[in-house]
């Protein structure tokens, strides 16, 4: 029995554990390598944008943003200063492997479900899936993000109102970097489904980017999008790994 005027520490939130963590490997990635100051906040940036990104469903580009005020205390700093977006996937991998590795292969495994019936509905807009649930570090509070080539990108909207499917519209930035493109955001609960819908995001493109789209690979020479077979394979793939594991 614990003494009378002794006082019993409430324990910190698992949040806060888990920034002091993330923290903590900061501090002990930059004793561990001699890098220049420039290479040493991109590795920072990249810490605290993963954090945001598993434990907020933070996109890459927000993330990306949040994390380098927290670092830098700047709202704006010189791009060369950032990370890209395959340094952050890496650390991204790291924290989930790290922290969420527990849950987040059966939440990986639910989005690309849904993101599968999803892209299988739109089929004749020629969806393409890109992000998170795509290449594997989706954790239960990300969101879906597609890309549609199509001639008309209105009968999408038509589309989904004609499924009784409510939607809000916004801009993207083009994936080449130039312009901006129409995005419809939704919520899309499967049939049966417990618990919160997934949020989608689907930007709308014209056939015409369809061949650039389709060119482009990230830094490990993967494709930066695949089309719903594509997903299928990987839904496969895992599924396969899985069941091997557990012989």
């Amino acid at each position: 029995m614990r003494e009378m005027g002794e006082a019993e520490q409430p324990e910190s939130p698992l949040y806060l554990r888990r920034e002091a963590q993330c923290l903590s490997v900061i501090i002990v990635r930059m004793t561990r390598k001699s890098w220049s100051d420039a290479q040493r906040l991109r590795e920072e940036i990249a810490l605290v944008a993963a954090r945001l990104i598993a434990e907020e469903g933070a996109d890459y580009a927000t993330a990306k943003r949040k994390a380098a005020k927290q670092v830098t205390g700047e709202a704006r700093i010189a791009g060369e200063l950032l990370p890209d977006n395959d340094q952050i996937e890496t650390e991204v991998r790291e924290y989930v492997q790290t922290f969420l590795s527990d849950t987040q292969p059966a939440e990986l495994a639910h989005l690309r479900q849904v993101a599968l019936t999803v892209m299988t509905a739109l089929a004749r807009y020629r969806p393409y899936i890109t992000g998170a649930v795509y290449n594997g570090t989706a954790t239960s509070l990300s969101d879906i993000y597609l890309q549609a080539f199509c001639d008309n990108p209105k009968e999408v909207a038509i589309d989904l109102l004609n499924r009784g499917i409510d939607y809000e519209v916004s801009e993207s930035r083009h994936f080449n970097g130039r312009g901006m493109v129409e995005t419809l955001s939704f919520l899309w609960r499967e049939r049966g489904q417990r618990g919160e819908p997934a949020g989608v995001h689907l930007s709308l493109y014209s056939l015409d980017d369809m061949r650039g789209a389709l060119k482009a690979t990230d830094g490990n020479g993967r494709p930066v999008r695949v089309d719903a077979h594509g997903l299928s394979t990987l839904i496969d793939g895992a599924e396969a790994m899985e069941q091997a594991s557990n012989h």
